[in-house]
């Protein structure tokens, strides 16, 4: 993976998986990233010999889009059906359907599958979009050289929440789930669900809840004779299409940042544990109708955000998972979100960054054994290499990404929140002399982390560390 390009292994095979989005194609809701501007995202492969696109398959749209086949590929050990991309939205609604493919792309070349997934379905007002929304918050598996799907399973169902279904797609050989050992992928999702699912038949062997605080949903069924079969259970109280338009929807958890985003979990195959940087925060929710004006924002929400409620007042935790159950093993509370990446090693010690800046070593059983305060706040991922027989450790510092846009965006500043609420609310935007202003800024990131900047400064520096021999 490099930045937001995933390039095959099978070289023989010459190609090149492009998710990013600097490629137009006539209207410009033809692209796959900015769901909140009412795109509709895609996936396309080009040719390393002579650059000509392969093959693309979009999010949402009719079967020659999506390259679904409508017999073949399933989901949930179920043909998908024709045009199961147009049938769960509204008119035409799916052209400007989301679905962006943002995140992190996973190759086995044991099936020549790449597994990927979409993002939220625009807009993040439920009410003006009904059905389920087929294909945003999905997980796909598609075959390299051709793009069509063997399977799909959509995770959060017509999304009320902006829960991206973007997070990485972890690949781990004879995992045993339930007695039986499968080639499994493993998915921590933002909607706060960790899924094992063998990742060659798509059949779904794990969803569970990896913070305890997720409440939007009570559990997603694993009955397959049940007609919920896959589907998570929504709580009325916290379902923004429940409570409808221009309502207040307070103390969901998680928070549209999800219990996890971008930061990238680490697998040990020493211990079999998925260590993993979560949020722990909540937020209020209040859905606004909005219309699609080309290349302007389509987000028709106002969201603040905060720490989840009777816990330890923090807003991270940093875990220990056993994707073979569905389990937390241990969980080492942070006081905001842990936004960088983990790296385990095979000295059973396991590292990852916080947005205070800290670098941190635990051991297998999460106990701190070192940290060390860099100059700004890690949202980096931690890596390790070899040079000259020593091993080094190093990270990329400065703060930013979702959690820290108050800070590294000026938003902390009233006139500036304001300015950015008019920029993507409109007429809806709070009163810019209103605190809402700030607490509501960054899609409600700014407030909730505002005291960030009493912690750490805007900075980018490499820390390196140089083990003992």
């Amino acid at each position: 993976m490099v930045g937001q390009e995933w390039r095959s292994d099978r070289r023989r095979q010459g190609r090149i998986l492009d998710p990013r989005a600097n490629h137009r194609e006539g209207q410009g809701h033809r692209r796959i990233s900015g769901g909140e501007f009412g795109v509709r995202g895609w996936v396309a492969a080009y040719s390393l010999k002579d650059g000509k696109q392969v093959w693309r398959g979009y999010s949402m749209g009719p079967d020659a889009d999506t390259l679904l086949d409508p017999e073949k590929t399933t989901q949930l050990g179920k043909p998908v059906g024709k045009d199961s991309g147009i049938s769960t939205w509204e008119g035409e609604q799916w052209k400007t359907g989301g679905g962006s493919t943002w995140g992190w792309y996973s190759y086995d070349p044991k099936s020549n599958l790449v597994f990927y997934g979409s993002g939220n379905p625009s807009t993040w007002n439920p009410v003006q979009r009904p059905g389920d929304n087929r294909w945003s918050m999905t997980i796909f598996a598609r075959d390299v050289d051709t793009g069509v799907a063997k399977w799909v399973y959509q995770m959060t169902p017509h999304d009320e929440w902006d829960y991206d279904g973007v997070n990485e797609m972890m690949l781990v050989d004879g995992m045993e789930v339930n007695g039986a050992k499968h080639n499994v992928l493993v998915h921590p999702d933002r909607n706060g669900f960790a899924y094992t699912l063998d990742r060659d038949t798509g059949e779904l062997l794990v969803a569970k809840k990896y913070d305890p605080a997720v409440n939007w949903a009570t559990e997603v069924v694993m009955d397959k004779n049940s007609d919920q079969y896959g589907r998570p259970q929504v709580v009325d109280k916290y379902s923004t299409q429940f409570n409808g338009e221009d309502v207040n929807t307070t103390g969901i958890c998680p928070a549209a940042l999800g219990t996890k985003d971008q930061q990238p979990s680490s697998y040990s195959p020493k211990t079999g544990l998925f260590y993993i940087p979560t949020n722990h925060v909540c937020m209020d929710y209040e859905p606004y109708r909005v219309s699609y004006t080309a290349g302007q924002p389509y987000v028709g929400a106002t969201v603040s955000m905060y720490p989840a409620p009777n816990s330890h007042g923090g807003m991270g935790n940093f875990i220990a998972w056993d994707a073979s159950k569905g389990e937390i093993v241990w969980s080492v509370p942070e006081q905001f979100s842990v936004w960088s990446g983990a790296l385990s090693t095979a000295g059973d010690i396991v590292f990852y960054g916080t947005l205070e800046g800290y670098l941190k070593a635990v051991d297998n059983n999460g106990k701190e054994l070192y940290k060390f305060k860099t100059p700004s706040g890690i949202i980096g991922n931690v890596n390790t290499y070899e040079h000259g027989g020593k091993q080094y450790i190093g990270v990329l510092s400065g703060v930013g990404g979702w959690a820290g846009i108050g800070l590294a965006g000026g938003l902390l500043a009233p006139e500036n929140a304001a300015a950015w609420q008019t920029a993507v609310a409109g007429d809806k935007a709070p009163d810019a002399n209103a605190e809402a202003s700030v607490s509501t800024a960054g899609l409600g990131a700014v407030g909730g982390y505002a005291g960030l900047a009493q912690y750490t400064a805007l900075g980018g520096q490499l820390t390196v560390f140089g083990l003992p021999d």
